[in-house]
């Protein structure tokens, strides 16, 4: 196995760093209409890409990028470890394997509907080349006012202390704005992803940043279904996890059995609901916002009882 890479290293950096603001991007799937419409986005926001890859159009420039016939060439040609993926989900798998292939440390998989069976093969061949996954079915990444690989806004963001964690990708927009708007900015915002299988998970999410000086406080947007929030919660008492963390969960008023929007969020019986992750994040000594807009103030209040 290749050297494990850590993704809060490979997409933030240090201050310090001559590349702080440079970290070059491969964006996978440039020249589609969703691809290049949030290439323009993200290359305005400060994204430095320096290279897209399209099968049959290496050779092209998409307005001023080099594009590449695949990921072997870009890679050699740009020496970039991240790579945004913006390709339609039947061409998902083998896009990944050729990015990890090519010597990407960091996959940022944003489409959706992709199949299980080629989300688990991709995170089992990720961990083979030491490489990290994000997502699929993510917003993506953004580090605000640095860089975004993803399609997330960016207006609600601004930067700061404060990681956000999120399932979701609007509530995580919206989360971003309540606490920006409280003068709570952001180091890190990351989409977990709405899938049942997540590259990154809440726990791996966690561990990021447990040791970063420059994260005082963390937000976890969780919704309904599966057993992430509870498993997390059990993570944050076992290791006594050091920063005061927040959290909102979406979906309390959904009706069992039947899914709602991810396909990851879905309960069965008392599985994953939400009175079952309110119960364990009580016992973990995480406060939990009743809607978005109470996120900074617990935040605050939960940062003054750490300071006393």
């Amino acid at each position: 196995m290749d050297k494990e890479y850590d993704i809060f290293e490979i997409l933030v950096g240090r201050e310090e760093d001559e590349d702080y603001k440079k970290k070059p991007v491969i964006i996978q799937g440039i020249t589609g209409s969703f691809g290049s419409t949030h290439s323009r986005l993200m290359t305005a926001y400060g994204t430095n890409i320096v290279a897209g890859v399209t099968p049959g159009k290496g050779g092209q420039t998409f307005e001023g990028i080099p594009v590449f016939d695949n990921m072997a060439e870009a890679v050699k040609s740009t020496g970039a470890k991240i790579s945004g993926m913006f390709v339609p989900a039947p061409f998902f798998l083998n896009a990944a394997e050729d990015a990890l292939d090519s010597g990407i440390k960091l996959l940022i998989a944003v489409p959706e509907h992709v199949p299980i069976r080629d989300s688990v093969k991709v995170l089992e061949y990720a961990k083979t080349k030491g490489a990290k996954m994000v997502g699929p079915n993510t917003p993506g990444i953004i580090v605000p006012q640095v860089m975004k690989v993803g399609i997330m806004p960016a207006q609600p963001f601004k930067s700061g202390d404060t990681v956000v964690f999120s399932r979701s990708g609007t509530l995580m927009y919206e989360v971003s704005y309540n606490l920006t708007k409280s003068g709570f900015g952001q180091r890190l915002c990351l989409g977990i992803g709405g899938d049942p299988i997540n590259g990154t998970n809440l726990i791996e999410a966690f561990n990021l940043i447990r040791n970063k000086d420059d994260v005082r406080s963390v937000v976890v947007v969780g919704e309904i279904g599966g057993d992430a929030e509870e498993l997390l919660a059990d993570y944050l008492i076992e290791t006594r996890f050091p920063k005061a963390v927040i959290a909102y969960i979406a979906g309390r008023t959904a009706p069992k059995e039947k899914r709602m929007g991810h396909a990851g969020a879905i309960v069965y019986g008392n599985y994953g609901s939400a009175e079952s992750k309110f119960m364990k994040f009580e016992k973990a000594g995480v406060p939990v916002a009743k809607r978005p807009a109470e996120v900074p103030k617990l935040l605050a209040q939960k940062l003054h009882l750490q300071v006393d």
